[in-house]
């Protein structure tokens, strides 16, 4: 007697075809066994013809290896997955004399059933199953062996090719994965396999870098770059080299490391762009923009508590300045006439424009607008909806720039040039997309000023400005203006722009409130939504305190704790997020929550914290002092020790080095009610007289009216 499995994913569309096939194996005296991966009910087939069984899908929940198999697999694999679970289905498969996949993704499982029962036939449809039974009966012992072996290559054939190269695939990955990397014999055998000549570069390429990948989960970055460095020597493509150097940089980079071969990728990328600079200035601009890319990340600068530009910044970006691709973005082109001074018939043209972020700027356009002799127009590059996408593409200004024209520079031009035909002097705030579009073409006799802030000075927009049409640059303090010029020399070559350190315009007035007795015992800290900002180092400093008083509280006043952007703001994210599920329920910390008032949020506060690793200026710092309270301010780590920064800044007693230094500040600051109202009055005296907009005023008449 001959045995008949059939295995089946979804209905029939016809089943009548079904019930008929079903009869005529019964006729011939087969027995059938129907493995349903749905609802069989659906059939409505009488028992008699077949045995039935009814496979579920979902599978079993509480295995996770069998569920993580399920996520990984194709949809054709997945049935097989299932099945080889059933023991039932098991020994079906294993004494079948034919086994039939009734549909196209019952095809692998079949497959892999005949592999597992070679004597039996595998087929692909009833017709082709219902004319083997009916030659079974006539064939020689060697003929059936012949059928059987084709018939299995057959219906194989439309899987065998993705099995073997998932084979293939799951054997390579398991044999380069983190186990074996983890291991020195290992790591130092697939070290020398990469660098083994011979070895096509596309294939060394990816080896090193899943290599490379592995060595760095497993914990051993040395061991990850040993390998790319191994098969970096041996490839001779540029493009190639840069890729695989870039690809093991990406990966540190989201793994929240900092990479040790940034450089290499850095280097790889802006030698392929000197390489097809002369003949495609597209894909060198694709790959100078990717070496920017890979410069600025986030994760370097922003994400963590240190950045490599902290000890040496120019050293950082040095191999931008020895890339021809690269100097030349940022070459200076010059302009025909000088910046005309400022009329004296009729009142000066200043157009004040930005891109999104106008947060610095309101004191600045009210001051201006009501002047009799300044006529003032403001213009965000982003409110337009059609001219927006210009603004917002580093890599086409780029292309643009290592061409020398484009059709993108003409549409910039037709944008820009009314602007600046009309402007006399044109107030760009933040050195971003807005300094370099209004620099990609001569401005005329316009005068141009750019005022820098710190966020620009780690991304790549500077260095697309052409500094040769620009006639002064603005820094908010002098560690900016130190940094910048370190990362930008062409602000310190002869013929280059004016630098000027002007604070940033803040309204004062409106902070000196009367704070309540219990605010003395309240520390605040205004923004603390990155890593940057280190709230964490300021709830050390609350531990120190209310270890001898636990009267001792912070005020978190702003948007939460963003953790989304990369892993180091996760991993920081989840740390804080302990802290505060210990004090919170305690009372020891309350968050206050974003507010536009917030010189009312600060009257609550009665010693306000700045314990960023690095500020341009910190303006909530500033803000509190002027309300009164007492100021503590790390020594920022990225300035400290260095000619100017937090200890330049800001009155000597105001900076401490540590946590514990901080917290002696506040014990002694605040150890009577009189002696913290007397040491917050005097920080508001000196915020108000040096830092208040009736002061700063001067700096911005003498930037802009004066000649």
């Amino acid at each position: 007697m001959t045995t008949v499995l059939i295995v089946a994913t979804a209905a029939p569309k016809q089943p009548a075809v079904l019930v008929e096939a079903l009869e005529r194996f019964r006729s011939k005296g087969a027995t059938v066994t129907l493995a349903c991966f749905f609802d069989s009910e659906e059939l409505g087939i009488d028992p008699a013809l077949a045995e039935i069984r009814t496979f579920a899908i979902p599978g079993e929940k509480r295995d996770a290896r069998f569920r993580k198999a399920l996520g990984r697999a194709p949809a054709n694999r997945k049935i097989w997955l299932h099945a080889r679970r059933s023991t039932w289905l098991r020994q079906q498969y294993r004494r079948a004399d034919l086994l039939v996949a009734l549909d196209a993704r019952a095809v692998h499982t079949v497959w892999e059933m005949a592999q597992r029962n070679t004597r039996a036939g595998a087929y692909y449809g009833l017709v082709p199953a219902q004319k083997a039974l009916a030659a079974d009966r006539s064939e020689s012992v060697g003929k059936r062996l012949e059928r059987q072996v084709a018939a299995a290559a057959g219906i194989g054939a439309r899987g065998a090719r993705s099995a073997a190269e998932q084979t293939i695939r799951t054997t390579f990955q398991k044999a380069t994965g983190q186990r074996v990397m983890s291991n020195p014999a290992g790591a130092w055998l697939w070290t020398r396999a990469v660098a083994a000549p011979r070895v096509p570069d596309r294939l060394r390429s990816k080896l090193a870098v899943r290599l490379h990948d592995s060595a760095v989960r497993a914990g051993r970055p040395a061991a990850g770059t040993r390998a790319a460095s191994a098969a970096v020597h041996r490839i001779n493509s540029l493009a190639t080299r840069a890729d695989m150097l870039t690809k093991a940089a990406k990966t540190e980079l989201t793994l929240g490391h900092q990479p040790s071969g940034l450089h290499d990728a850095i280097r790889a990328q802006l030698a392929l762009a000197d390489d097809l600079l002369p003949r495609d200035t597209k894909k060198a601009a694709a790959a100078v923009s990717m070496a920017w890319s890979l410069s600025s990340n986030r994760v370097l600068h922003f994400d963590r508590l240190t950045s490599p530009m902290s000890t040496d910044p120019g050293a950082f970006v040095a191999p931008f300045r020895e890339s021809t691709a690269a100097r030349k973005l940022s070459q200076p082109r010059g302009r025909l006439t000088p910046a005309a001074p400022a009329p004296t018939d009729r009142p000066l043209r200043l157009l004040v424009t930005t891109l999104i972020n106008d947060n610095f700027l309101s004191e600045i356009l009210e001051r201006y607008r009501a002047m009799p002799n300044v006529e003032v127009r403001f213009l965000d590059l982003y409110e337009d909806e059609v001219t927006r996408p210009l603004a917002l593409s580093g890599s086409t200004v780029m292309e643009h720039l290592l061409a020398g024209d484009s059709s993108y520079g003409a549409k910039v031009e037709e944008w820009l040039r009314p602007h600046l035909d009309w402007a006399d002097t044109i107030f760009v705030d933040w050195c971003q997309a807005t300094a370099a579009l209004f620099t990609l073409h001569d401005p005329g006799s316009t005068r141009i000023i750019v005022r820098l802030h710190s966020f620009e000075a780690f991304n790549f927009w500077p260095h697309l400005v052409d500094f040769s049409r620009v006639d002064d640059v603005v820094f908010v303090s002098d560690h900016l203006r130190d940094l910048s010029t370190a990362v930008l020399p062409q602000l310190t070559d002869t013929g280059g722009p004016r630098l000027w350190v002007i604070d940033n315009a803040m309204d004062l007035q409106r902070y000196p409130r009367s704070k309540p007795a219990d605010a003395r015992f309240n520390l605040g800290m205004v923004g603390f939504s990155s890593v940057a900002k280190d709230p964490r180092w300021t709830i050390e400093v609350l531990r120190k305190l209310r270890e001898r008083d636990e009267r001792y509280r912070l005020t978190l006043i702003g948007s939460n704790f963003n953790d989304r952007t990369s892993k180091p703001a996760k991993d920081y994210g989840k740390l804080l997020k302990q802290d505060l599920a210990e004090l919170e329920p305690l009372g020891a910390v309350r968050r206050y929550g974003q507010t536009d008032d917030v010189p009312a949020a600060l009257q609550e506060v009665g010693v306000i914290v700045s314990s960023s690793v690095r500020e341009s200026f910190h303006c909530g710092l500033v803000e509190g002092a002027a309300s009164g309270a007492v100021p503590v301010v790390r020594d920022w780590p990225f300035f400290a020790g260095k000619p100017h920064g937090a200890r330049t800044l800001f009155p000597a007693d105001w900076v401490v080095e540590s946590p514990a230094e901080a917290a002696e500040r506040i014990f002694a600051a605040t150890a009577t009610e009189e002696q913290w109202r007397e040491t917050g009055q005097a920080a508001a005296e000196h915020a108000l007289k040096t830092w208040d907009w009736s002061v700063t005023q001067s700096g911005f008449d003498r930037l802009l009216l004066d000649d």
